[in-house]
């Protein structure tokens, strides 16, 4: 049956593929990947041989009328990203909203995520949180920090290792010094590290030890 489905990828650990997941993918006419050289070690580790074309950030909106026209031919198409689960701080949004505006099936299969196992790690409550994933590099910056200022629900944010102490230092100013918080890295890899404490203490922290690899950090909200 022709169908878009969103396949979920190991964020670190190679074990945390799913059977399933390496049946779809077998059975796939097509997979979009968000790099292929980044998904061909994956491919060649469980031996997938589906043929693989890139679809990231830099082409979707040019090549997503033609993955459309596939799928309507009859192909059913995977869709992964270099790790976790597409569409999630990843491309794959817009491949998603033109299949469902077209009236193809969409399946997602549940996988890995590294937002989770950071939140629940994070010993921060975690039956509301809302998602920010990436804040702007510069322009807006600040302004979606203010939109935050009194938000009550846990906060989860993506950063790279290069702005790890810059958007901790700027949370100190917005959330202030005190506010409870956990840095998580290295999700499900060999170093996987999280840090918890106040906002304070994790400037202390990454300004004596050089941030390095992929971060969630995780920001208690504001009390009410």
């Amino acid at each position: 049956m022709p169908k878009l489905i969103v396949v979920p990828t190991p964020v670190g650990n190679m074990e945390d593929m799913t059977f399933r997941a390496i049946r779809v993918l077998n059975e796939a006419d097509l997979i979009l990947a968000e790099d292929t050289r980044t998904s061909a070690v994956l491919m060649k580790h469980f031996d997938i041989k589906t043929k693989m074309i890139a679809h990231h950030k830099f082409n979707e909106h040019q090549t997503v009328g033609g993955v459309v026209e596939k799928i309507k031919s009859g192909m059913k198409v995977a869709l992964i990203s270099d790790a976790g689960t597409p569409a999630i701080s990843d491309p794959g949004f817009l491949v998603v909203r033109e299949c469902v505006a077209n009236g193809i099936d969409v399946e997602c299969l549940p996988g890995a995520t590294a937002f989770v196992p950071a939140l629940v790690c994070s010993g921060l409550p975690n039956d509301r949180f809302c998602f920010e994933g990436f804040l702007p590099q510069k322009k807006g910056r600040q302004k979606r920090l203010l939109a935050l200022q009194d938000e009550t629900r846990t906060m989860i944010f993506y950063e790279s290792p290069y702005r790890v102490l810059k958007a901790l230092e700027q949370f100190v100013e917005i959330f202030g010094a005190e506010r409870q918080a956990s840095v998580s890295r290295e999700i499900s890899k060999v170093h996987e590290d999280t840090v918890r404490g106040t906002l304070a203490e994790l400037v202390a922290h990454f300004s004596e030890n050089q941030p390095k690899g992929e971060f969630v950090i995780i920001v208690g909200g504001k009390e009410e």
